[in-house]
């Protein structure tokens, strides 16, 4: 997988393309990290890449050329038309280019999972009043945000989309089978972990995690999985996929704490 960062601030990404699980999987060759300042594609001599808005209002607006320049620059391609986007047969492996804002769709680990699955992704980061809106309709091919509140960036916001593809990549975890179980992966939050010593400050480790008996472990932590969504997050158990035994310990879970 490559992935690229247009950003006017590279130093942001690098430490984390360094640090961690990025780091591991950019070492293994498991994915290719690249930031691009995209100011060095402004075509002045101002090296300027915001102008203020047509129409009046505050805040400055990103100037396509630079943006547009800078993706062409990354897929190796020479345009003469400013505002035409690289056609099918001029891209060898056509990229996801994904712009960061506050409009986008709200991202989620079925986008993670569907995003692991590309070559190559490339982020545009902005910054300012907003994009011209040229970018969105000519360039991009989807708009992702991580929440409703607004950052100064979108540098935040691709790491973190970044950080959750990257882990999905086979070899980037030293457990493979740890993403599968995260919560969300699965359509419920995570059961609970618990690990030594079986007993810190007379708090115990459940007796059924010490049992040594596999069958009744995972039927406890799938009811344990149940549970903790149904208390924190029962919005999920909308669209989850529950067995009939699921549904039958939900029953039982809601019903706890009802009088008789």
């Amino acid at each position: 997988m490559r992935i690229d960062v247009l950003t006017l601030f590279p130093e942001m990404c690098e430490g984390v393309f360094s640090t961690s699980i990025l780091g591991k999987a950019r070492e293994k060759g498991i994915v290719s990290l690249n930031a691009v300042n995209f100011r060095e594609f402004s075509g002045n001599k101002h090296n300027s890449v915001d102008d203020t808005p047509y129409g009046g209002g505050g805040g400055m607006v990103l100037k396509p050329d630079p943006i547009f320049n800078a993706v062409e620059h990354v897929l190796g391609i020479t345009s003469n038309e400013e505002d035409k986007r690289p056609s099918d047969e001029e891209v060898s492996v056509k990229p996801r280019i994904i712009l960061m804002c506050p409009q986008g769709k709200t991202y989620n680990q079925k986008i993670a999972e569907e995003l692991a699955q590309e070559q190559h992704l490339i982020f545009i980061c902005g910054h300012y009043e907003g994009y011209d809106e040229r970018i969105r309709e000519h360039l991009v091919t989807d708009e992702l945000s991580i929440g409703d509140y607004v950052l100064t960036g979108g540098e935040l916001p691709a790491l973190t989309v970044i950080d959750s593809v990257v882990r999905l990549q086979p070899g980037a975890l030293g457990n493979e089978t740890s993403a599968i179980s995260d919560s969300f992966s699965t359509g419920l939050l995570e059961y609970p972990h618990y690990t030594r010593p079986a007993e810190f400050r007379g708090w115990k480790v459940p007796d059924i995690l010490l049992s040594g008996h596999h069958a009744n472990i995972d039927i406890w932590r799938r009811e344990q999985a149940l549970l903790r969504t149904l208390e924190r997050r029962p919005d999920l158990l909308e669209t989850a996929e529950l067995t009939l035994k699921d549904k039958k310990t939900l029953e039982r879970l809601r019903n706890v704490d009802k009088p008789e």
